[in-house]
């Protein structure tokens, strides 16, 4: 696919896809939709950890409403199933770890979108804007699932009603997101933390996102279940021989990934 919303790049290990529409605060479109869920598949082939991130003074600003002739007449139930759950599943179902790197605000779709990814990290001067009620809407693009598991329901609540901003730093104390940066040591924070990733038992990291995403559907036996069934896969790896190997020897662990 020739990308011509994104900007995408691999270098030892970590791709980035960077949502390039700065003069629009990286709203989304029908293209950069396909373009990011394109990325993402493709970063699941070609990298150890992949992270999104914005171009400009934004993350993302949501769905682009200028992206058709007639926003109100947009079919949403139709855009939804098509356009944002493909590229949705293809954050979540990554099979390397995903980081959102929230340089700015983050509205609407473009707020969940980013806590689709397993880490979000975010300037101390970005927020999160569940903005649906403005417009007389509810929250999408899985807005809906992640803010009760990841901030509780009475905070997502009343973020969903009030559509009030929410800042990196509330954001960080609530547990909605992994970590609020200043700004400063932003970037270089978030690509160490990916390097480390990059460098990881990516096998591992596979195993713990599935059994992390299905403990909501499991009750305690079936959990252990799958605990012992991934972790005795993660025991048959070469990664596991080496972590093991490099902690007897007091040495660095060196990896190879899936």
């Amino acid at each position: 696919m020739d990308y011509q919303t994104i900007t995408y790049e691999v270098n030892d290990g970590m791709a980035v896809i960077t949502m390039n529409r700065a003069d629009k605060y990286n709203a989304l479109t029908t293209q950069m939709r396909a373009e990011i869920e394109h990325a993402f598949a493709r970063a699941g082939r070609e990298a150890r950890v992949v992270v999104i991130t914005g171009a400009g003074k934004a993350f993302c600003s949501g769905q682009d409403l200028g992206d058709r002739a007639n926003a109100t007449s947009i079919d949403l139930e139709r855009t939804l199933r098509d356009e944002y759950a493909p590229m949705l599943r293809a954050i979540t179902q990554c099979p390397v770890p995903t980081i959102a790197a929230v340089n700015g605000p983050a509205a609407g779709a473009g707020a969940n979108l980013a806590l689709a990814a397993d880490v979000v990290f975010a300037t101390e001067s970005a927020y999160f804007l569940q903005a649906f009620t403005r417009i007389g809407l509810i929250p999408d693009a899985g807005g809906t699932y992640a803010l009760p598991r990841q901030m509780g329901m009475a905070k997502a609540m009343g973020a969903a009603l009030f559509a009030d901003k929410i800042t990196a730093r509330q954001a960080d104390d609530w547990g909605m997101i992994w970590e609020a940066v200043e700004d400063h040591k932003f970037e270089a924070h978030w690509r160490a933390k990916a390097a480390h990733l990059a460098a990881g038992p990516t096998a591992a990291y596979a195993a713990v996102k599935t059994v992390l995403r299905e403990t909501w559907g499991n009750d305690y036996e079936k959990q252990l279940a799958l605990e012992a069934q991934e972790q005795g896969k993660c025991g048959k790896s070469r990664d596991f021989k080496e972590g093991v190997l490099a902690f007897t020897e007091k040495r660095a662990a060196k990896f190879e990934g899936r």
